[in-house]
């Protein structure tokens, strides 16, 4: 017997890996790695490709086990779920992706490294839970984002595609009959809405300027009165100064001149006499030349000063008026200054920015009349590619719905009756028009697509999202991927008690559905059913234990014949018979058959 968790660790969370298994192009959970959570206490799963089958005794923690991989995958996490005694509770799985644009693009995103063989894991504490991908922290949204692309878990709870309407859309458009008009449509969807966000951007902006133009109409009138010049403050400063001071400078110049020449001891008699006494000087001694020359050109600048101060006293202007009108200038160009925020330079700027806005207010409707006719025409290519897509979707739904019925018989839904719905999204403010009504539309179409079932004869088909049972789902979408296995990648498939209601032939044909299937994605199963668990490429056997005070649940991996003693066990219960051995081994000698 083969075990993957009998071991202990010290310091480490790290699980010891078993060996990898052979690897497919499609995704493949390589190793499941669970500590301290419920009644596990540390095991380790190393799911192979294929069929892998998980059965023990009700209340061994198979459930345990689902609820670890849905915690890693995304889900709400109960610290309840942390073992007693117990600081934190993990979860990890390595799964192999290979390489996954849509994986590639959510972890860049996240801004997380991108692997072939990605890491999540999940800590629970009492305080908060953790995520973690590839050892780089993430939200929980962005795990559950990853862990949706990568598994499809489907039992007894509220994680199953097939519930969510919106992934009804998503199965039909992943036929390869739709997928070249959905690609067509969105190429021209995605023309129209730049189209519609480049109209809707000039027509705010225009309504934003209908807004200001009286305002700015208003502004401009009032600084082209005010006419505002950058030079005209220092201007208005300068002559201020001369008409506010014309009585002092009138003073000052007046006694210039009479200092100067007009009193009865002016300068100018005194200079005289001063330049003939040094004029004697230098024809005795020669070294009173330099300062008679000095002093010469001294005389000169002392006349010119006068002379200046004579003229200037003339042309002195006396004029309150004038000096009020300047003050009253002043105190406007301040005014209007602060009530704008901007000085003299800004404003001759801003009646430039104001004269541009109003010209383009005109302008604006035969600009947005030119864009809408371009926002027209593409729009009708729209429709155009709408109602091919949507008649695809019917054709391709229609055929999708015969094929299902089909499987669904051989699973033991025998009167099942299968429709798909395709209807337009009528709306009063949609984009298109089709046969006179408006209709909304997404990057995915102006359809909506539901999966409508009946599983008992006579019954009116109704929503497969609030009709059918849990069994019956897990049923219907192990029919769905069976069809769609031919045409699509799919996830890793994960079916707790698949067999909910169902035994024999049914069950027998349930377990070849699911081995087939196996061969196009990596499948978990838990069953009670011999007739599934004989299918089984790999086969775990969950089970409880008490070890001193507590109970703890193991998990182990088994050989051919212990695989074939615990199918006999499913079919005889605890008290084994050789004839249940024989019959075990003829269930698993034909499954294997059938693979040739």
């Amino acid at each position: 017997m083969q075990s993957c968790n009998l071991f202990s660790r010290q310091n480490t969370l790290v699980p010891q890996r078993c060996a990898k298994p052979e690897t497919r192009d499609f995704p493949m959970i390589e190793s499941i790695y669970v500590k301290d959570f419920a009644l596990i206490d540390e095991l380790e799963v190393t799911p192979g490709t294929g069929l892998n089958i998980i059965t023990g005794q009700t209340g061994a923690g198979k459930s345990i086990l689902i609820g670890a991989l849905n915690m890693i995958l995304g889900e709400r996490a109960d610290t309840d779920t942390i073992r007693h005694g117990a600081q934190k509770a993990v979860a990890e799985a390595l799964i192999r992706v290979g390489d996954d644009t849509r994986i590639r693009a959510v972890l860049s995103d996240a801004e997380v490294e991108y692997r072939e063989v990605l890491i999540l894991r999940r800590e629970i504490r009492a305080s908060a839970s953790r995520a973690f991908i590839n050892d780089t922290p993430v939200p929980v949204g962005i795990l559950k984002k990853v862990g949706d692309l990568l598994v499809d878990l489907h039992g007894q709870h509220d994680h199953q595609l097939l519930l969510r309407e919106e992934h009804h859309r998503e199965v039909v458009d992943g036929l390869s009959a739709v997928q070249p008009h959905l690609n067509s449509y969105r190429a021209q969807f995605d023309q129209v809405a730049g189209l519609r966000r480049e109209l809707q951007k000039l027509q705010k902006k225009e309504k934003e300027l209908l807004e200001k133009q009286e305002l700015y109409r208003f502004q401009l009138r009032e600084l082209e009165t005010v006419q505002p010049d950058p030079h005209e403050y220092a201007e208005l400063e300068s002559e201020m100064r001369l008409l506010d001071n014309a009585e002092e400078l009138d003073q000052k110049a007046g006694l210039v001149v009479s200092l100067g020449s007009e009193s009865d001891a002016n300068a100018e008699d005194i200079l005289t006499a001063m330049g003939n006494a040094l004029e004697d000087l230098v024809r005795i001694e020669e070294g009173f030349e330099s300062y008679l020359q000095e002093f010469n050109a001294a005389r000169i600048s002392i006349r010119e000063a006068v002379r200046y101060a004579e003229r200037y006293r003339s042309n002195i202007e006396f004029n309150p008026q004038r000096l009020e009108f300047l003050r009253g200038r002043q105190a406007e160009i301040r005014r209007i200054e602060k009530k704008y925020g901007k000085s003299m330079e800004e404003l001759v700027a801003y009646m430039d920015e104001l004269r541009e806005n109003l010209n383009l207010a005109d302008n604006y409707d035969l600009e947005i009349e030119r864009l809408q006719l371009r926002v027209d025409e593409a729009t009708d290519q729209l429709r155009e590619k709408a109602e091919i897509l949507h008649a695809a979707r019917e054709s391709e739904s229609a055929r999708l719905g015969e094929k299902i019925v089909t499987e669904l018989r051989k699973l033991g839904i025998t009167h099942a009756a299968f429709q798909t719905k395709v209807e337009w999204l009528y709306s009063n403010d949609g984009w298109l028009t089709i046969g006179n009504r408006r209709v909304s539309c997404s990057e995915y179409g102006g359809d909506e697509v539901r999966f409508y079932i009946s599983t008992n004869k006579g019954e009116v088909p109704k929503p497969l999202s609030k009709t059918a049972s849990g069994g019956e789902i897990s049923r219907i979408m192990l029919a769905l991927k069976s069809i769609l296995a031919r045409e699509q990648s799919l996830p890793v498939m994960i079916f707790d008690e698949i067999d909910t209601g169902i035994s024999g032939e049914v069950a027998e044909q349930v377990g070849q559905t699911m081995r087939a299937l196996a061969s196009h994605c990596q499948i978990l199963a838990i069953t009670h059913q011999p007739q599934i668990a004989c299918q089984a490429h790999h086969h775990f056997r969950v089970s409880k234990q008490e070890e001193g005070e507590r109970t703890i649940t193991h998990i182990q991996k088994l050989e051919a014949e212990e695989h074939v003693r615990e199918v006999a066990t499913l079919m005889s219960g605890a008290t084994l018979s050789e004839s249940a051995v024989i019959s075990a081994r003829e269930l698993i000698a034909k499954a294997e058959m059938a693979d040739d």
